[in-house]
């Protein structure tokens, strides 16, 4: 054969792409399970069904892990590749078992840094440990927790019942996915930090705020942390995966916004630092970031204002996310809202305690079945839907699925509250009994199977400090009020930012019970 015949220089112009396809289809059959119906396409890998549903990027991933063997798929898009699972037996694996090898990974933590920096939700090794063991300690110290009891019950009385007292007067639809946000960012800037931003102070609805910081501060600065958080969400669901960089770069579209936003929370968390930092008798000061500063002289303000932020993020996104999908599942079970007041009010009165609306740690520890339709609330709507690692060498699942150094592995909580394997044939059902035992104790789920607070070393120290905001909340609103939701009843269109949001509120009419009617 002619060296430059035509027929040569097609070979040779075919022999790369030949040569990608035999790599291709050689990696294909040697370490990964297909699911019949998610098979990529030669060279371009899964990005043509990613397009067609990064809109609903939770409930396609959810539809593709259930179809595939053992909840889990092999991913590929332009320079990604990874591993999809809703596998308990796989999420401990890569949490508990080997979590030395599962790190957060470059990827993930550069899509976030210049939002979250280095805060304890993007950080690696020695980074994430010194954070970590920090915050471990303070999480665990009574003081701590008399002080979340004491601000949500504040919050509670002087703010968000007196707002659903005047909803109900004035017959008005408010948007309670709002509500929540800002009394979760009040109480989480008062926990965190001993700061009252007053998102829910009542002059505000008015338009009359005195204090004209405290007007900008509600408004911008908590549109600002939204957009901050959506926008740096959105970096993981590009087309092209570094696409962002050079957009930054050019400081054009999403990039720009992103960078003014970031801007402003920034600008925040320096004045908190500052503010902190003036104080001498930090030692009389209970909030986090007072206990972080008295612990060492030795963290940079940019280190405290990670951490700062990754503590607004925690304590305003996640809470107010559980509690929106809660009273709209609640809106269509009397039955459930009926055992819930049954509840509170049998445990009130066992306690002797004849003032409404204010329940103490102890009290709020006996409502088992609150605490089971919170929970159950959560299974199918996780405030965290999404999170991955990234893969330090090459391993093996315990379903036998193989994984790849470089590769990243996601599991996805919204899809493994919704698989058969997980929870049953009656998955899709909201029934709290299921958290129920015999006794009529609330039973604790594996945090493998549960995801919503993560799992292993990095299962989130928040949590009782979640529930007890969660179980105040509930009990306080539906000892006095009836919310009904406005609208056709359709599930909320899912807005999926670093948590999960409804993406136009959830509109709602508030009444007083009768047994309040004067």
């Amino acid at each position: 054969m002619d060296a430059f015949s035509p027929s040569s220089i097609l070979l040779l112009l075919l022999l790369p792409i030949l040569s990608s396809l035999f790599l291709f289809i050689w990696k294909r059959k040697n370490t990964v399970i297909y699911s019949p119906n998610f098979r990529p396409y030669p060279f371009v890998g899964h990005l043509p069904q990613f397009l067609a549903n990064r809109h609903r990027i939770v409930e396609w991933v959810t539809e593709v892990l259930a179809e595939a063997p053992n909840n889990t798929v092999f991913l590929q898009r332009l320079g990604i590749r990874g591993i999809l699972t809703a596998n308990p037996a796989n999420v401990e694996h890569i949490l508990r078992t080997h979590f030395e090898n599962y790190p957060k990974g470059e990827r993930f933590s550069a899509n976030l840094h210049d939002f979250l920096g280095t805060g304890i939700f993007n950080a690696d090794g020695e980074t994430w440990r010194v954070q970590r063991k920090t915050a471990s300690f303070e999480f665990n110290t009574r003081t701590l927790r008399s002080f979340v009891v004491q601000c949500v019950h504040q919050e509670i009385q002087t703010r968000l019942l007196p707002l659903l007292a005047r909803a109900s007067a004035t017959s008005r639809v408010i948007d309670i996915q709002d509500v929540l946000e800002r009394f979760a960012f009040d109480n989480v800037c008062k926990v965190s930090f001993d700061l009252d931003p007053g998102c829910l102070d009542p002059e505000l609805e008015k338009g009359k705020v005195q204090d004209e910081k405290v007007s900008s501060f509600t408004t911008t600065f908590a549109e600002a942390f939204r957009n901050a958080t959506y926008l740096s969400a959105q970096r993981f669901r590009y087309a092209i995966p570094k696409l962002w960089k050079i957009k930054k770069l050019l400081d054009i579209g999403s990039e720009s916004r992103l960078r003014e936003s970031i801007s402003t929370v920034h600008e925040f968390a320096d004045q908190i630092i500052r503010s902190r930092k003036k104080e001498k008798q930090t030692d009389e000061k209970h909030d986090l970031l007072s206990r972080f500063v008295a612990s060492s002289d030795n963290y940079s303000d940019k280190f405290l204002r990670d951490i700062v932020i990754s503590f607004l993020l925690a304590g305003r996104e996640t809470t107010s996310s559980a509690l929106s999908w809660f009273f709209w599942i609640l809106s269509s079970r009397p039955d459930v809202e009926a055992k819930i007041l049954d509840e509170i009010r049998s445990v009130r009165a066992k306690n002797g305690n004849s003032e409404t609306c204010t329940y103490e740690f102890e009290e709020l520890k006996e409502m088992h079945y609150l605490h089971a339709a919170i929970s159950e609330s959560m299974r199918l709507y996780p405030p965290v839907p999404l999170n991955s690692a990234h893969a330090m060498k090459d391993d093996v699942l315990p379903d036998g699925t193989q994984i790849k150094e470089g590769w990243f592995i996601s599991y996805n909580s919204y899809a493994m509250g919704r698989m058969d394997a997980n929870w049953g044939k009656d998955c899709m059902e909201y029934r709290p009994e299921r958290w129920i035992d015999a006794e009529g104790t609330f039973r604790q789920e594996s945090p493998f199977k549960f995801t919503a607070f993560h799992a292993g070393p990095r299962m989130c120290l928040g949590k009782e400090m979640a529930y007890i905001q969660m179980k105040s909340v509930v009990a306080s609103i539906l000892d006095r009020f009836v919310l009904k939701v406005e609208g056709n009843g359709r599930c909320p269109e899912k807005v999926v930012s670093l948590t999960l949001r409804m993406k136009d509120g959830l509109p709602v009419r508030v009444r007083e019970r009768n047994c309040y009617k004067t």
